[in-house]
């Protein structure tokens, strides 16, 4: 479960702000999207959209692993989100999804992935389900569960010693300041508004508010459209529209760095 693993320390954990399938779909892509290897790729939210309707992700239990396919090589990635609502998700079993496991395929890791699914899916049978994580208490008690779970599957085809030297690993990187994300203001929705040399900015973060109103060069920035990073934030790129006057809106996705 090397793909979770990386995903627990790089910060690639969020609790989801909505409890909306699509919604959550597209956060969680947007989250593969901002990894440096994969700069520049194509809409992934779209593509994971175009897969799920034909087929459904959820694999019952409270859980769903959505997944993108991509040609060539690179390494099989994923971004994990959870939900203490639970989100109607049309899982087989009709139940709630409280955990979103999303996959990055390369076609060179899709036995990789197949193994690290079913490895999940073991992890969450011996469990009886996520009712543990369903109701945890906060975003950190998630995390040192899915920890257990990787723990467990490596002892199952590892000595002891090195199952405990995965699991100090990855608590050593919190320490060291690996972020956390999922904690408040960690990933929210960002609205620019735009007109001559000013921006309105719009989100439940008053930090990153005042911060982009703040920036002078932001102005110019955003007009280009692009994902960047500022103020300790990535600005994930997603949509603009115009409007009459001269008014621009603009749809981010900020990630706390």
């Amino acid at each position: 479960m090397k793909a979770l693993l990386t995903a627990l320390r790089e910060g690639r954990l969020i609790e989801l702000p909505e409890a909306d399938k699509r919604r959550s779909l597209e956060y969680l892509a947007h989250l593969i999207e901002a990894v440096p290897d994969l700069a520049g790729s194509p809409d992934l939210g779209e593509a994971v959209l175009a897969r799920e309707a034909a087929l459904n992700t959820g694999i019952g239990l409270g859980v769903a692993c959505p997944h993108v396919r991509a040609s060539g090589a690179g390494e099989l990635l994923c971004a994990v989100g959870w939900t203490p609502v639970g989100i109607d998700y049309g899982a087989r079993d009709a139940g709630k999804v409280h955990l979103v496991v999303m996959y990055y395929i390369p076609d060179a890791q899709k036995g990789t992935y197949l193994k690290e699914v079913s490895q999940l899916a073991a992890a969450v049978q011996k469990q009886g389900g996520i009712q543990s994580i369903a109701t945890a208490d906060d975003l950190s008690d998630v995390r040192d569960q899915l920890l257990d779970w990787v723990t467990a599957a490596v002892e199952a085809g590892a000595p002891e010693a090195r199952a405990r030297m995965i699991r100090l690993e990855a608590k050593t990187a919190v320490a060291d300041g690996a972020p956390m994300a999922g904690a408040p203001g960690q990933i929210v929705s960002l609205t620019l508004v735009g007109w001559d040399d000013k921006l309105l900015a719009l989100a439940q973060s008053p930090e990153l508010v005042e911060a982009l109103e703040k920036d002078a060069e932001l102005p110019a920035i955003v007009k280009q459209r692009l994902s960047f990073e500022r103020a300790g934030w990535r600005l994930i790129y997603r949509s603009a529209a115009t409007f009459a006057p001269n008014r621009v809106l603009y749809e981010f996705l900020a990630l706390k760095l």
